[in-house]
């Protein structure tokens, strides 16, 4: 590592988890994993998971790969290429290896379990555990030294959410040392947050482990009957009631007052949080000059808006990356590099992915689009759902996703 390096992150491995099938986040993620799903117009969801390893300082970083993750491979070699294995400095791409298990992953505890050459190889004193599928902006290393100060054997990166609604996620009861006393996965009565009854601690999917202890517990449970591997539902839940391990909480709103983190993992919250993204107080935090989100860029000329000034025709709270085309209107939408819309065009809450082209007098509201697709002129999509469903999936009685490569 670099002399600039501090001991603390020289003596970390980065383990960035993205091999997930993504099945609720289908049809994005049909010909694609889900950490390479674009984001935001010009990045992919990864891209934010390893921006935040850059600003943080870490250096040494496998991102574990499996489902359909060619594209995934591929933006990080042609992205991310900018650390210098000389200093031993990596970001590599490491998909099953079939070493003595010959299987794929089961599940995050065996994808942990069938690389543990890599931490014999290292030798780290900790592990900095991340999923590649959450929209985020974090310094680890304050993770990191909060683990370090507490002399936890384990750190949850945890968000404060509100009770009612955190039945979804692994939910942390903690006392009021930040000591985690439970760990339960999607409660039906998930527990509060001492002090404040309508909130609860959510986990994140960040993680800080000595080594040792996540060894042996995933070395146990890969010898278990267990149908799944999973570090949320096999092996923290364990680690918690353990009395020789010591697993803390670290809040997440300890950095920023009004932190903003989305698990895009399903149709629903990646809708939600690409129209957050129109929202500056919702989002401010994630996009500042000393913290850029890195990407791989394409060399594209500058967008064009090729219409007269009539009223009729504007672009209201949208975020509109290169090398597009635009006649029609735009209102609350996000698109991709290389997007046409034609004229007399009206797009109302839509994203858009790469290469997609939306003909002549089409309105269209609350759609996703994925990349390639061809819109005929004259298309009307998201004012007549029951029509919509005979073409195209419908989430949520709102949200039309139309699939990568669909030509009318």
């Amino acid at each position: 590592m670099s002399r600039t390096t501090p001991p603390l992150l020289q003596n970390t491995l980065t383990i960035v988890l993205a091999g997930g099938q993504g099945e609720r986040l289908h049809p994005l993620t049909k010909d694609r994993t889900k950490p390479s799903v674009p984001f935001a117009g010009s990045y992919r969801i990864i891209d934010f998971t390893l921006s935040n390893c850059i600003h943080s300082g870490m250096r040494q970083i496998y991102v574990l790969t499996q489902y359909k993750s060619q594209s995934l491979s591929r933006h990080i070699r042609e992205g991310w290429n900018l650390l210098h294995r000389e200093l031993n400095e990596f970001i590599d791409t490491i998909p099953p290896q079939h070493r003595t298990p010959h299987r794929w992953y089961e599940g995050t505890a065996d994808a942990i379990f069938q690389n543990i050459h890599l931490f014999e190889r290292h030798k780290p004193n900790r592990l900095l555990l991340l999923s590649g599928d959450h929209v985020y902006r974090m310094n680890y290393q304050a993770m990191i030294e909060f683990h370090i100060a507490k002399k936890a054997d384990v750190t949850i990166g945890t968000y404060e959410f509100p009770r009612a609604q955190a039945s979804s996620f692994g939910v942390m009861q903690v006392d009021e040392e930040d000591r985690v006393m439970d760990f339960i996965e999607k409660p039906s009565e998930p527990p509060s947050i001492p002090g404040h009854p309508d909130r609860s601690l959510i986990n994140m999917g960040i993680y800080v482990f000595n080594t040792s202890p996540l060894l042996r517990a995933v070395i146990e449970d890969a010898k278990g009957p267990e149908p799944t591997h999973d570090l949320g539902i096999n092996i923290l839940p364990k680690l918690v009631r353990n009395p020789d391990v010591t697993v803390y909480s670290y809040s997440f709103s300890r950095q920023f007052e009004n932190a903003y983190w989305r698990d895009v993992g399903n149709i629903s919250g990646y809708y939600n949080a690409a129209m957050d993204l129109l929202d500056p107080e919702k989002t401010n935090d994630l996009f500042t000059p000393d913290w850029p989100i890195r990407t791989y860029t394409e060399q594209l000329f500058p967008s064009r808006f090729c219409f007269e000034p009539e009223p009729a025709k504007r672009i209201e709270r949208c975020i509109i990356s290169g090398g597009c085309s635009i006649e029609g209107s735009l209102r609350r939408c996000v698109l991709s590099p290389k997007v046409r819309v034609g004229p007399e065009s009206q797009l109302d809450g839509c994203v858009v992915f790469n290469g997609t082209s939306i003909g002549k007098r089409c309105r269209i509201k609350n759609t996703i689009i994925d990349k390639s697709v061809k819109i005929p002129d004259n298309s009307e999509i998201g004012y007549d759902l029951n029509k919509d469903r005979k073409q195209f999936l419908v989430f949520d009685e709102k949200i039309v996703v139309i699939p990568k490569g669909y030509t009318a």
